[in-house]
Protein backbone atom coordinates (compact mmCIF):
# COMPACT_ATOMS: atom_id res chain seq x y z
CA UNK A 1 0.00 0.00 0.00
CA UNK A 2 1.52 3.52 -0.98
CA UNK A 3 1.99 5.65 1.97
CA UNK A 4 0.21 9.46 2.05
CA UNK A 5 3.83 10.97 1.40
CA UNK A 6 4.13 9.31 -2.09
CA UNK A 7 0.98 10.25 -2.94
CA UNK A 8 1.36 14.07 -1.81
CA UNK A 9 4.94 14.49 -3.23
CA UNK A 10 3.22 12.93 -6.38
CA UNK A 11 0.23 15.42 -6.53
CA UNK A 12 2.80 18.52 -5.28
CA UNK A 13 1.78 21.11 -3.01
CA UNK A 14 -1.18 21.59 -4.22
CA UNK A 15 -2.11 17.98 -2.83
CA UNK A 16 -0.60 19.49 0.68
CA UNK A 17 -4.17 20.20 1.90
CA UNK A 18 -5.75 16.63 0.66
CA UNK A 19 -4.64 14.43 3.64
CA UNK A 20 -5.30 10.76 2.18
CA UNK A 21 -6.14 9.36 5.85
CA UNK A 22 -8.46 10.83 8.21
CA UNK A 23 -7.97 10.97 11.57
CA UNK A 24 -10.41 8.39 13.42
CA UNK A 25 -12.44 11.21 14.70
CA UNK A 26 -12.64 13.13 11.49
CA UNK A 27 -14.51 10.12 10.78
CA UNK A 28 -16.60 10.08 13.09
CA UNK A 29 -17.66 13.82 12.45
CA UNK A 30 -17.65 14.19 8.40
CA UNK A 31 -18.98 12.10 5.77
CA UNK A 32 -16.19 9.80 3.96
CA UNK A 33 -15.36 8.70 0.61
CA UNK A 34 -13.05 5.30 0.13
CA UNK A 35 -11.16 5.39 -3.23
CA UNK A 36 -9.76 2.32 -4.43
CA UNK A 37 -7.08 2.81 -7.55
CA UNK A 38 -6.69 -0.18 -9.40
CA UNK A 39 -3.26 0.96 -10.66
CA UNK A 40 -0.55 3.08 -8.87
CA UNK A 41 0.03 6.85 -7.71
CA UNK A 42 1.92 7.43 -11.16
CA UNK A 43 -0.51 5.94 -13.42
CA UNK A 44 -4.00 7.54 -11.75
CA UNK A 45 -2.92 10.30 -9.50
CA UNK A 46 -4.23 12.71 -11.83
CA UNK A 47 -6.97 11.17 -12.31
CA UNK A 48 -7.75 11.09 -8.35
CA UNK A 49 -6.29 14.83 -8.69
CA UNK A 50 -8.97 15.17 -10.70
CA UNK A 51 -11.90 13.93 -9.04
CA UNK A 52 -10.47 15.71 -5.77
CA UNK A 53 -10.23 18.90 -7.42
CA UNK A 54 -14.14 19.12 -8.69
CA UNK A 55 -15.34 17.76 -5.39
CA UNK A 56 -13.28 20.88 -3.72
CA UNK A 57 -15.27 22.83 -6.58
CA UNK A 58 -18.79 21.35 -4.98
CA UNK A 59 -17.43 22.64 -1.43
CA UNK A 60 -16.02 19.43 -0.27
CA UNK A 61 -12.75 19.50 1.53
CA UNK A 62 -10.56 17.20 2.73
CA UNK A 63 -9.70 18.07 6.61
CA UNK A 64 -12.95 20.08 6.56
CA UNK A 65 -15.85 18.81 5.71
CA UNK A 66 -15.19 15.25 3.77
CA UNK A 67 -12.45 12.65 4.36
CA UNK A 68 -11.03 10.58 1.70
CA UNK A 69 -9.51 6.80 2.03
CA UNK A 70 -7.31 6.32 -0.72
CA UNK A 71 -6.25 2.63 -1.52
CA UNK A 72 -3.95 1.55 -4.26
CA UNK A 73 -3.99 -2.12 -5.73
CA UNK A 74 -1.28 -1.31 -7.73
CA UNK A 75 -2.02 -3.60 -10.54
CA UNK A 76 -2.65 -6.70 -7.93
CA UNK A 77 -6.02 -8.25 -8.67
CA UNK A 78 -5.99 -10.36 -5.56
CA UNK A 79 -5.94 -6.91 -3.59
CA UNK A 80 -9.30 -5.52 -4.87
CA UNK A 81 -11.39 -7.62 -2.37
CA UNK A 82 -9.26 -6.85 0.44
CA UNK A 83 -9.55 -3.13 -0.17
CA UNK A 84 -13.02 -4.14 -0.49
CA UNK A 85 -13.55 -5.26 2.82
CA UNK A 86 -11.63 -2.88 4.21
CA UNK A 87 -13.86 -0.10 3.10
CA UNK A 88 -16.72 -1.94 4.61
CA UNK A 89 -15.26 -2.22 7.84
CA UNK A 90 -14.80 1.26 8.21
CA UNK A 91 -18.08 1.88 7.11
CA UNK A 92 -17.40 4.92 4.65
CA UNK A 93 -20.43 6.48 2.78
CA UNK A 94 -19.35 6.06 -0.70
CA UNK A 95 -16.82 4.11 -2.37
CA UNK A 96 -15.54 4.88 -5.69
CA UNK A 97 -13.77 2.73 -8.16
CA UNK A 98 -13.21 2.06 -12.15
CA UNK A 99 -13.19 -0.61 -14.35
CA UNK A 100 -14.98 -3.86 -14.20
CA UNK A 101 -12.71 -5.95 -11.53
CA UNK A 102 -12.63 -3.37 -9.09
CA UNK A 103 -16.34 -2.62 -9.05
CA UNK A 104 -17.38 -6.44 -8.95
CA UNK A 105 -14.81 -6.64 -6.17
CA UNK A 106 -16.73 -4.17 -4.36
CA UNK A 107 -20.35 -4.93 -5.35
CA UNK A 108 -19.54 -8.51 -3.60
CA UNK A 109 -18.28 -6.96 -0.59
CA UNK A 110 -21.04 -4.51 0.06
CA UNK A 111 -24.92 -4.31 -1.76
CA UNK A 112 -25.55 -1.25 0.89
CA UNK A 113 -22.77 1.64 0.68
CA UNK A 114 -23.26 3.23 -2.74
CA UNK A 115 -20.40 2.71 -5.53
CA UNK A 116 -19.48 4.88 -8.42
CA UNK A 117 -17.29 4.01 -10.98
CA UNK A 118 -15.44 6.95 -12.92
CA UNK A 119 -15.18 4.87 -16.13
CA UNK A 120 -16.17 1.36 -16.98
CA UNK A 121 -15.37 -0.16 -20.59
CA UNK A 122 -19.11 -1.85 -20.91
CA UNK A 123 -21.03 -1.72 -18.03
CA UNK A 124 -24.06 -3.51 -18.37
CA UNK A 125 -22.16 -6.39 -20.46
CA UNK A 126 -20.14 -6.64 -17.33
CA UNK A 127 -22.42 -7.24 -14.99
CA UNK A 128 -21.73 -3.56 -13.42
CA UNK A 129 -25.32 -2.62 -13.45
CA UNK A 130 -28.64 -4.48 -15.31
CA UNK A 131 -29.44 -0.96 -17.50
CA UNK A 132 -27.68 2.26 -17.64
CA UNK A 133 -31.23 3.81 -16.87
CA UNK A 134 -30.19 3.33 -12.85
CA UNK A 135 -33.40 1.23 -11.59
CA UNK A 136 -32.17 0.39 -8.18
CA UNK A 137 -29.22 -0.90 -6.27
CA UNK A 138 -26.45 0.85 -5.14
CA UNK A 139 -24.16 0.97 -8.39
CA UNK A 140 -23.87 4.04 -10.76
CA UNK A 141 -21.04 5.77 -12.38
CA UNK A 142 -20.04 7.07 -15.68
CA UNK A 143 -19.33 4.37 -19.19
CA UNK A 144 -16.73 4.75 -21.49
CA UNK A 145 -18.48 2.39 -24.07
CA UNK A 146 -15.49 1.30 -25.09
CA UNK A 147 -16.92 -2.04 -26.86
CA UNK A 148 -19.26 0.42 -28.81
CA UNK A 149 -15.81 2.53 -30.06
CA UNK A 150 -13.39 -0.67 -31.32
CA UNK A 151 -14.60 -0.86 -34.78
CA UNK A 152 -14.47 2.63 -35.52
CA UNK A 153 -10.53 2.50 -34.03
CA UNK A 154 -9.98 -0.08 -35.69
CA UNK A 155 -11.13 1.79 -38.95
CA UNK A 156 -8.75 4.51 -38.10
CA UNK A 157 -6.02 2.18 -37.25
CA UNK A 158 -6.15 1.01 -40.82
CA UNK A 159 -6.30 4.11 -42.03
CA UNK A 160 -2.87 5.19 -40.94
CA UNK A 161 -1.20 1.52 -41.49
CA UNK A 162 -1.73 0.68 -45.51
CA UNK A 163 -1.76 -2.65 -46.42
CA UNK A 164 -2.95 -3.90 -42.66
CA UNK A 165 -3.72 -7.71 -43.20
CA UNK A 166 -2.81 -9.12 -39.60
CA UNK A 167 -3.79 -7.33 -36.28
CA UNK A 168 -2.57 -8.10 -32.98
CA UNK A 169 -4.84 -7.30 -30.28
CA UNK A 170 -3.36 -7.30 -26.95
CA UNK A 171 -5.74 -7.82 -23.56
CA UNK A 172 -5.34 -8.82 -20.19
CA UNK A 173 -7.65 -12.23 -20.20
CA UNK A 174 -8.47 -11.97 -16.87
CA UNK A 175 -10.25 -8.57 -17.42
CA UNK A 176 -14.30 -9.58 -18.44
CA UNK A 177 -14.46 -5.93 -20.32
CA UNK A 178 -11.10 -6.97 -22.21
CA UNK A 179 -12.39 -9.86 -23.75
CA UNK A 180 -15.94 -8.10 -24.76
CA UNK A 181 -13.57 -5.63 -26.68
CA UNK A 182 -11.42 -7.82 -28.01
CA UNK A 183 -14.88 -9.61 -29.83
CA UNK A 184 -16.04 -6.42 -30.76
CA UNK A 185 -12.13 -5.90 -32.74
CA UNK A 186 -12.48 -9.58 -34.20
CA UNK A 187 -16.27 -8.80 -35.36
CA UNK A 188 -14.82 -5.94 -37.31
CA UNK A 189 -11.52 -7.30 -38.84
CA UNK A 190 -13.15 -10.12 -40.20
CA UNK A 191 -15.54 -7.70 -41.97
CA UNK A 192 -12.70 -5.80 -43.33
CA UNK A 193 -10.75 -8.94 -43.97
CA UNK A 194 -8.14 -8.89 -41.60
CA UNK A 195 -6.44 -11.99 -39.67
CA UNK A 196 -6.42 -11.22 -35.85
CA UNK A 197 -3.96 -12.81 -33.84
CA UNK A 198 -4.16 -12.07 -29.98
CA UNK A 199 -1.94 -11.96 -27.28
CA UNK A 200 -3.10 -12.45 -23.74
CA UNK A 201 -1.27 -11.40 -21.07
CA UNK A 202 -2.03 -12.40 -17.31
CA UNK A 203 1.14 -10.50 -15.60
CA UNK A 204 2.67 -6.84 -16.45
CA UNK A 205 6.47 -9.53 -16.49
CA UNK A 206 4.66 -11.03 -20.21
CA UNK A 207 4.30 -8.01 -22.30
CA UNK A 208 8.08 -7.34 -23.56
CA UNK A 209 8.70 -11.19 -24.44
CA UNK A 210 4.57 -11.33 -26.21
CA UNK A 211 5.56 -8.31 -27.79
CA UNK A 212 9.17 -9.40 -29.11
CA UNK A 213 7.61 -12.85 -30.31
CA UNK A 214 4.91 -10.37 -32.95
CA UNK A 215 7.79 -9.39 -34.76
CA UNK A 216 7.72 -10.21 -38.42
CA UNK A 217 4.19 -11.59 -37.62
CA UNK A 218 1.84 -8.54 -37.52
CA UNK A 219 1.17 -5.00 -38.82
CA UNK A 220 -0.50 -2.95 -36.20
CA UNK A 221 -1.27 -4.12 -32.57
CA UNK A 222 -4.90 -2.97 -30.92
CA UNK A 223 -4.56 -2.59 -27.20
CA UNK A 224 -7.74 -3.38 -24.81
CA UNK A 225 -6.91 -1.03 -21.96
CA UNK A 226 -7.69 -2.14 -18.23
CA UNK A 227 -5.89 -1.64 -15.07
CA UNK A 228 -2.85 -3.61 -15.68
CA UNK A 229 -1.76 -2.58 -19.03
CA UNK A 230 -2.35 0.84 -18.22
CA UNK A 231 0.44 0.39 -15.49
CA UNK A 232 2.67 -0.84 -18.00
CA UNK A 233 1.65 1.53 -21.08
CA UNK A 234 5.39 2.75 -21.03
CA UNK A 235 7.14 -0.79 -21.83
CA UNK A 236 3.77 -1.49 -23.94
CA UNK A 237 4.82 2.01 -25.97
CA UNK A 238 8.84 0.66 -26.31
CA UNK A 239 8.26 -2.74 -27.16
CA UNK A 240 5.66 -1.82 -29.76
CA UNK A 241 8.46 0.35 -31.39
CA UNK A 242 11.07 -2.05 -31.12
CA UNK A 243 8.61 -4.67 -33.18
CA UNK A 244 7.65 -2.35 -35.55
CA UNK A 245 4.04 -2.17 -34.55
CA UNK A 246 1.69 1.06 -35.02
CA UNK A 247 -0.63 0.98 -31.94
CA UNK A 248 -4.14 1.86 -31.11
CA UNK A 249 -5.45 2.62 -27.93
CA UNK A 250 -8.19 3.68 -25.97
CA UNK A 251 -7.01 6.52 -23.92
CA UNK A 252 -4.78 9.48 -24.52
CA UNK A 253 -2.30 8.09 -21.39
CA UNK A 254 -0.87 5.58 -23.36
CA UNK A 255 0.01 7.93 -26.69
CA UNK A 256 1.40 10.43 -24.37
CA UNK A 257 3.94 7.33 -22.95
CA UNK A 258 4.45 7.03 -26.77
CA UNK A 259 2.04 4.71 -28.16
CA UNK A 260 0.98 5.66 -31.75
CA UNK A 261 -2.83 7.04 -31.39
CA UNK A 262 -5.71 6.42 -29.44
CA UNK A 263 -9.36 7.19 -29.57
CA UNK A 264 -11.80 8.04 -27.15
CA UNK A 265 -12.93 9.95 -23.96
CA UNK A 266 -10.59 12.02 -21.83
CA UNK A 267 -10.52 10.52 -18.66
CA UNK A 268 -9.62 13.43 -16.85
CA UNK A 269 -13.08 14.68 -17.59
CA UNK A 270 -14.42 11.09 -16.43
CA UNK A 271 -12.87 11.31 -13.05
CA UNK A 272 -14.05 14.99 -12.73
CA UNK A 273 -17.60 14.14 -13.28
CA UNK A 274 -17.62 11.23 -10.82
CA UNK A 275 -17.35 14.14 -8.52
CA UNK A 276 -20.63 15.26 -9.37
CA UNK A 277 -22.17 11.94 -8.44
CA UNK A 278 -20.62 11.82 -5.00
CA UNK A 279 -21.85 15.02 -4.15
CA UNK A 280 -25.55 14.00 -5.52
CA UNK A 281 -24.95 11.04 -3.29
CA UNK A 282 -23.72 13.03 -0.24
CA UNK A 283 -26.73 15.50 -0.39
CA UNK A 284 -29.04 12.32 -0.10
CA UNK A 285 -29.57 10.84 -3.94
CA UNK A 286 -29.67 7.20 -4.24
CA UNK A 287 -27.33 5.77 -6.64
CA UNK A 288 -30.26 3.44 -7.86
CA UNK A 289 -32.07 6.97 -9.30
CA UNK A 290 -28.91 8.20 -10.74
CA UNK A 291 -28.53 6.76 -14.22
CA UNK A 292 -25.56 5.61 -15.91
CA UNK A 293 -24.23 8.64 -18.14
CA UNK A 294 -22.00 8.09 -21.22
CA UNK A 295 -19.09 10.07 -23.34
CA UNK A 296 -20.04 12.60 -25.76
CA UNK A 297 -16.95 13.73 -26.87
CA UNK A 298 -13.73 11.42 -28.19
CA UNK A 299 -10.63 12.75 -28.80
CA UNK A 300 -8.73 11.54 -31.68
CA UNK A 301 -5.06 11.75 -30.35
CA UNK A 302 -1.27 11.01 -32.55
CA UNK A 303 2.03 11.41 -31.58
CA UNK A 304 4.12 11.98 -34.73
CA UNK A 305 7.32 11.07 -33.03
CA UNK A 306 6.42 7.60 -32.77
CA UNK A 307 5.14 7.71 -36.36
CA UNK A 308 8.26 8.51 -37.63
CA UNK A 309 9.90 5.82 -35.36
CA UNK A 310 8.32 3.19 -37.07
CA UNK A 311 8.43 5.09 -41.15
CA UNK A 312 4.62 5.96 -40.99
CA UNK A 313 3.71 9.09 -42.90
CA UNK A 314 0.47 10.49 -41.52
CA UNK A 315 -0.89 12.89 -44.26
CA UNK A 316 -1.99 16.16 -43.51
CA UNK A 317 -5.61 15.39 -44.08
CA UNK A 318 -5.48 13.05 -41.35
CA UNK A 319 -3.62 16.08 -38.85
CA UNK A 320 -5.98 18.36 -39.05
CA UNK A 321 -9.17 15.32 -38.40
CA UNK A 322 -6.88 15.24 -34.90
CA UNK A 323 -7.86 16.74 -31.42
CA UNK A 324 -3.86 16.76 -30.48
CA UNK A 325 -1.03 15.93 -32.03
CA UNK A 326 1.82 15.14 -29.80
CA UNK A 327 5.31 16.07 -31.34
Amino acid sequence: MSSRRDFITLLGGAAAAWPVTAHAQQQARVPTVGFLVAGTPSTHGQWLAAFVRRLGELGWVEGRNIAIEVRWAEGHGGRLAEIATEFVRLKVDVIVTHSAEPVLAVKQATSVIPIVFASASDPVGTGLVTTLAGRGGNVTGLSMQMTDLAGKRLEILREVTPGLRRLAIMLNVGARASVLEMSEVQATARTLGIDVTTVEVRRAEDIGSALKALEGRADALYVCADPLLTTSRTCIAISAVGARLPTMHGFREYVEAGGLMSYGPSFEDLWRHTGDFVDKILRGAKPGDIPVEQPTKFDLIINLTTAKALGLTISESFLLRADEVIE
